[in-house]
């Protein structure tokens, strides 16, 4: 009988154990929180409601609470709540999941009850929107490489742009509010001049995380004033994020959307045939008939949103710190002793404003669970690197105990028929199957 049972005590005459991972009167206000969203919607934004099944799991004892019955009868009902236990093989994550013949809204517990009312009735619609966005919206989802936003200039030029956006959305006048938009364009077209490919990558992730934000801000409150500060609230709180490589289209998505529903309040209808036909960047210009980006003016322009250049200092000082980790990981994750594990079906659970770009190599994830076929890596205060050139991600093998399957920051469950073995340099392992 799983913990989440407890909190049903004054109500049932089922024995349950001492403590309870989820309380279910704090998950039912839960649910009833994103109806109020969806139906207050009610399919208007998209064409497609975002009510469904919402599956709220503990991350610890993998105990959950369901606002629904699953296809599959692996929950069972008490009251109008379904609870239960997720198997190993699904990723605990706020994402969307397949599992029991349901496809659900996965959130994990207990962030859902987080005093910020605003940013839990944001992130409820986010999660909401990525339940419906591939299965009934037909929206192609990938992340894009975006590691050239780990660079100096990546980076700046991105901050340029969300200065540029802010002043777009507080401004008093559209003469203001224009001229704002044509220096976000300007610094974001700059950006694609400089990093061959950006404008796919950085556009791959927007589709994806940045329309679901978007959502969540426009749907997650009621006055427009209030996503209007939300979305500001956003272009603040990723300065200081340690990587932009994953996180930055959280900030974008709600700016420019924002920004589209002032001029062409109809533009997600274009959007939804044809995705990643037109970018923020081409669409908001063309709606506002802009001139093309005149490149002489980037100093002037740089100039003006960082007067005396203390967030380009700041920035400098940070690229030779992510220099110096970098070489870290290079003789951690490359260099030395390392555990290797083949990647066929991954899935993955991180945080995203931690990611590293390692250049010619990968993407080291300071903080991850990884699940595939061979079975799980969870890595808390160590890192995983998924290397670009081979299916494969690497941990360091150092400290690491092949019978125990444990290392210092690192611990292995493995699936029946796989083995651990030694690899083909000294030192290193291998993950096999060995039936």
């Amino acid at each position: 009988m799983t913990r989440v049972v407890l909190a049903l005590l004054a109500l049932t005459s089922i024995a349950v154990p001492a403590s309870a991972a989820i309380d279910l009167a704090q998950a039912k206000s839960i649910f009833r929180q994103a109806h109020a969203i969806c139906s207050r919607d009610a399919g208007a934004l998209w064409g497609h409601t975002l009510c469904g099944p919402m599956l709220l799991v503990d991350p610890d004892d993998r105990d959950a609470v369901a606002n629904q019955a699953d296809a599959g009868g692996a929950l069972r009902q008490i009251g109008n709540v379904f609870v239960g236990t997720l198997p190993t093989s699904v990723i605990v994550s706020d994402t969307t999941v397949t599992w029991s013949g349901t496809r659900w809204c996965e959130l994990m517990w207990p962030w859902p009850m987080r005093e910020d009312v605003d940013m839990r009735h944001v992130t409820l619609a986010h999660e909401m929107f990525h339940r419906i966005e591939t299965a009934d919206l037909h929206i192609e989802t990938r992340d894009g490489d975006n590691r050239h936003l780990d660079t100096l200039d990546g980076r700046y030029l991105m901050e340029m742009e969300w200065r540029a956006l802010a002043v777009a959305l507080e401004a008093e006048t559209p003469a203001t509010r224009k001229v704002a938009i044509q220096d976000a364009v300007l610094f974001r077209r700059q950006r694609y001049l400089t990093f061959p490919n950006a404008s796919s990558n950085e556009w791959a992730l927007e589709s994806n995380e940045g329309i679901a934000e978007y959502t969540g801000v426009r749907l997650g409150l009621v006055a427009p004033e209030a996503s209007r500060r939300y979305a500001l609230r956003d272009l603040e709180s990723l300065v200081d994020a340690p990587s932009l490589v994953r996180s930055f289209a959280y900030a974008t998505g709600p700016a420019w959307g924002l920004l589209l529903d002032e001029v062409t309040p109809d533009w997600r209808r274009s959007y939804l045939k044809a995705p990643l036909a037109q970018r923020f960047d081409e669409r908001l210009p063309a709606a506002l008939h802009l001139p093309d980006p005149d490149y002489t003016q980037l100093t002037a322009r740089e100039a003006l949103y960082d007067p005396g250049g203390s967030l380009r200092a700041h920035e400098v000082a940070r690229d030779q710190d992510r220099r110096a980790k970098a070489a870290e990981y290079q003789a951690k994750l490359v260099d030395g002793p390392v555990v290797i594990l083949p990647l066929t079906h991954p899935s993955y659970q991180f945080k995203p404003q931690t990611l590293v770009a390692l250049e010619h190599v990968g993407t080291v994830y300071p903080t991850m669970t990884l699940k595939d076929e061979w079975g799980t890596l969870t890595v808390v205060g160590g890192s995983v690197l998924t290397h670009d050139d081979s299916q494969i991600a690497t941990v360091s093998a150092v400290g690491f105990d092949r019978a125990t399957l444990r290392g210092p920051d690192l611990q292995l469950a493995m699936n029946s028929g796989w083995r651990v073995v030694p690899g083909k340099r000294a030192g290193d392992y291998e993950i096999q199957w060995i039936p």
